[in-house]
């Protein structure tokens, strides 16, 4: 299937590992002119090269704290001057990741805590999509996704649920208020998704639990109903095809991205 994206603009923040990097990937293998968003130039520019070797398309890199207003503004002018245009496609997944450390229990969350993290993945993705949409409106198309979790439909880490519970209603706001314009929001949950930290991550638990890495990661996969632990690639491939024009019929919605995580109905 031709997903329509050949020649179209894209940003994405967090854009130096992860999902993040996935899908930038995806997206240049399609024919996306991309640009890459992080904090730390070293990373940044490993991972456009890395991009730009799998996909035969040169990636642009900018650099910002998304937890600050004055640096996404000069970020985004940035990269709008070097893809030569106004930007498409923005997918938000700048944010601290969850799941490599026990969260905060109640009695423990700071202020600070709780602030910097909403500060970062609720407000950072919003100053964000702030610099793209007038841009979007002007050419009446545009696609933006914010890239949340799970934990907005389980508990265990309650500030994880709180910001991205929030991301979520702020998603099906700007969905609502955008798509007369030709914008479409969606929000996108992975579940437990392997990426560069997952090694690391089961020689840990391996070592606590006296187990092979093998038997952990087995373990991991039993979380949900295909018994896979699914890679970034596998998440990016999905939110590739949301960025695309032909996913007209989606929009305002909540994309689980988790291989079926059991015990919830939603509809």
């Amino acid at each position: 299937m031709d997903l329509q994206l050949a020649g179209k603009r894209a940003l994405i923040s967090g854009g130096s590992r992860g999902i993040g990097k996935a899908v930038a990937l995806a997206l240049a293998q399609e024919g996306v002119q991309v640009a890459i968003l992080a904090r730390q130039d070293g990373p940044l520019q490993r991972a456009a090269l890395e991009i730009s070797q799998a996909s035969a398309h040169p990636v642009v890199t900018v650099r910002a704290d998304t937890s600050r207003d004055d640096e996404v503004r000069h970020a985004f002018a940035q990269a709008v001057s070097q893809l030569g245009g106004n930007i498409d496609i923005l997918v938000n997944a700048a944010a601290e990741p969850a799941g490599y450390g026990p969260p905060p229990g109640t009695l423990e969350i700071s202020s600070s805590f709780f602030h910097q993290e909403l500060n970062i993945k609720v407000m950072g993705y919003l100053r964000c999509a702030q610099q793209v949409i007038g841009g979007m409106k002007a050419q009446g198309w545009g696609r933006i996704i914010n890239i949340s979790g799970l934990a907005a439909r389980q508990t265990g880490n309650a500030v994880g649920s709180v910001r991205n519970v929030a991301l979520s209603a702020l998603s099906k706001n700007m969905a609502d208020e955008l798509g007369p314009f030709g914008i479409h929001v969606l929000v996108v949950h992975p579940g437990q998704t392997r990426t560069e930290r997952t090694a690391a991550l089961i020689e840990n638990r391996a070592a606590a639990q006296g187990l092979s890495a093998r038997d952990v990661e087995a373990q991991m996969a039993q979380r949900n109903s295909i018994h896979h632990l699914l890679d970034a690639a596998e998440v990016a491939d999905v939110i590739a095809f949301l960025c695309s024009p032909r996913a007209r019929a989606i929009n305002g919605d909540a994309i689980a991205l988790g291989g079926g995580a059991p015990g919830s109905i939603h509809y």
